[in-house]
Protein backbone atom coordinates (compact mmCIF):
# COMPACT_ATOMS: atom_id res chain seq x y z
CA UNK A 1 0.00 0.00 0.00
CA UNK A 2 1.39 3.38 -0.98
CA UNK A 3 1.99 5.76 1.94
CA UNK A 4 2.60 9.51 2.10
CA UNK A 5 6.31 10.35 2.03
CA UNK A 6 6.19 11.34 5.72
CA UNK A 7 6.17 7.60 6.44
CA UNK A 8 9.77 7.55 5.13
CA UNK A 9 11.12 10.69 6.81
CA UNK A 10 11.85 11.66 10.40
CA UNK A 11 12.11 15.45 10.25
CA UNK A 12 13.00 18.46 8.17
CA UNK A 13 16.76 18.24 7.50
CA UNK A 14 17.86 21.45 5.76
CA UNK A 15 17.11 24.09 3.17
CA UNK A 16 19.59 24.84 0.42
CA UNK A 17 20.67 28.04 -1.28
CA UNK A 18 23.42 29.01 -3.69
CA UNK A 19 25.95 31.52 -2.33
CA UNK A 20 27.24 34.38 -4.44
CA UNK A 21 30.35 34.38 -2.19
CA UNK A 22 30.58 31.43 0.18
CA UNK A 23 33.02 33.06 2.61
CA UNK A 24 30.82 36.17 2.84
CA UNK A 25 27.72 33.99 3.36
CA UNK A 26 29.37 31.95 6.13
CA UNK A 27 30.61 35.11 7.86
CA UNK A 28 27.17 36.78 7.67
CA UNK A 29 25.28 33.84 9.13
CA UNK A 30 27.90 33.21 11.83
CA UNK A 31 28.81 36.75 12.86
CA UNK A 32 25.56 38.62 12.27
CA UNK A 33 22.92 35.95 12.96
CA UNK A 34 24.73 33.60 15.38
CA UNK A 35 24.67 30.40 13.32
CA UNK A 36 27.36 27.75 13.87
CA UNK A 37 29.35 26.24 11.01
CA UNK A 38 28.22 22.60 11.28
CA UNK A 39 30.28 21.38 8.31
CA UNK A 40 32.38 22.56 5.37
CA UNK A 41 32.93 20.06 2.56
CA UNK A 42 34.27 19.76 -0.95
CA UNK A 43 31.86 18.67 -3.66
CA UNK A 44 33.91 18.29 -6.80
CA UNK A 45 35.94 21.48 -7.07
CA UNK A 46 33.48 23.58 -5.04
CA UNK A 47 32.87 24.07 -1.34
CA UNK A 48 29.58 23.45 0.46
CA UNK A 49 28.81 24.70 3.98
CA UNK A 50 26.15 23.68 6.47
CA UNK A 51 25.17 26.45 8.88
CA UNK A 52 23.00 25.66 11.91
CA UNK A 53 20.94 27.64 14.37
CA UNK A 54 18.82 25.51 16.68
CA UNK A 55 16.72 23.23 14.49
CA UNK A 56 17.38 25.18 11.27
CA UNK A 57 20.21 24.02 9.00
CA UNK A 58 21.09 25.87 5.79
CA UNK A 59 23.15 24.18 3.09
CA UNK A 60 24.92 26.79 0.96
CA UNK A 61 27.42 26.25 -1.84
CA UNK A 62 29.55 27.90 -4.48
CA UNK A 63 29.95 27.11 -8.16
CA UNK A 64 26.54 28.17 -9.47
CA UNK A 65 25.10 31.63 -10.07
CA UNK A 66 23.04 32.84 -7.10
CA UNK A 67 19.58 34.20 -8.03
CA UNK A 68 20.07 37.35 -5.91
CA UNK A 69 16.29 37.73 -5.53
CA UNK A 70 13.39 36.69 -3.33
CA UNK A 71 12.75 33.00 -3.83
CA UNK A 72 16.49 32.21 -3.68
CA UNK A 73 15.94 29.04 -1.63
CA UNK A 74 17.00 26.19 -3.91
CA UNK A 75 15.41 23.20 -2.15
CA UNK A 76 13.87 21.71 1.02
CA UNK A 77 15.31 18.46 2.37
CA UNK A 78 13.88 15.81 4.68
CA UNK A 79 15.79 13.32 6.85
CA UNK A 80 15.26 9.93 5.24
CA UNK A 81 16.60 6.91 7.16
CA UNK A 82 15.84 4.37 4.38
CA UNK A 83 16.47 6.03 1.03
CA UNK A 84 15.67 2.90 -1.03
CA UNK A 85 12.23 2.47 0.59
CA UNK A 86 11.52 6.18 0.13
CA UNK A 87 12.57 5.97 -3.54
CA UNK A 88 10.25 3.02 -4.20
CA UNK A 89 7.34 4.73 -2.47
CA UNK A 90 7.92 7.97 -4.39
CA UNK A 91 7.76 5.96 -7.62
CA UNK A 92 4.49 4.34 -6.52
CA UNK A 93 3.08 7.80 -5.73
CA UNK A 94 3.94 8.92 -9.26
CA UNK A 95 6.14 11.79 -8.09
CA UNK A 96 8.09 13.65 -10.76
CA UNK A 97 11.81 12.97 -10.23
CA UNK A 98 14.66 15.37 -10.93
CA UNK A 99 17.15 12.48 -11.34
CA UNK A 100 16.87 8.98 -12.73
CA UNK A 101 18.11 7.28 -9.56
CA UNK A 102 19.40 7.71 -6.03
CA UNK A 103 22.41 10.05 -5.96
CA UNK A 104 25.34 10.16 -3.53
CA UNK A 105 27.99 12.57 -2.31
CA UNK A 106 30.63 10.61 -0.37
CA UNK A 107 32.43 13.71 0.98
CA UNK A 108 29.55 15.12 3.07
CA UNK A 109 29.43 14.39 6.81
CA UNK A 110 31.46 11.41 8.01
CA UNK A 111 30.35 8.73 5.54
CA UNK A 112 28.50 10.70 2.88
CA UNK A 113 24.89 11.16 1.88
CA UNK A 114 22.42 9.43 -0.43
CA UNK A 115 19.51 11.41 -1.81
CA UNK A 116 16.98 12.05 -4.54
CA UNK A 117 14.92 15.07 -5.53
CA UNK A 118 11.34 15.43 -6.70
CA UNK A 119 9.45 18.44 -8.05
CA UNK A 120 6.51 19.93 -6.20
CA UNK A 121 3.47 21.45 -7.92
CA UNK A 122 5.12 24.90 -8.12
CA UNK A 123 8.38 23.62 -9.61
CA UNK A 124 10.02 23.57 -6.17
CA UNK A 125 12.68 20.95 -5.48
CA UNK A 126 12.08 18.61 -2.53
CA UNK A 127 15.03 16.47 -1.46
CA UNK A 128 14.90 13.20 0.45
CA UNK A 129 18.33 12.74 2.07
CA UNK A 130 19.90 9.93 4.05
CA UNK A 131 23.08 10.77 6.00
CA UNK A 132 25.05 7.54 5.78
CA UNK A 133 25.82 6.12 9.23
Amino acid sequence: MTKPMTAFTTDFQHSGMIARDLDETIAFYREKLGFELAGLYLNGGNRCAFLRYGHLTIETWEGEEAPMAAGAINHWAFDTPDIEAAWENAKELGLRFKETGIQSIPTFWKKGIRYFNVYGPNGETIEFCEIVK
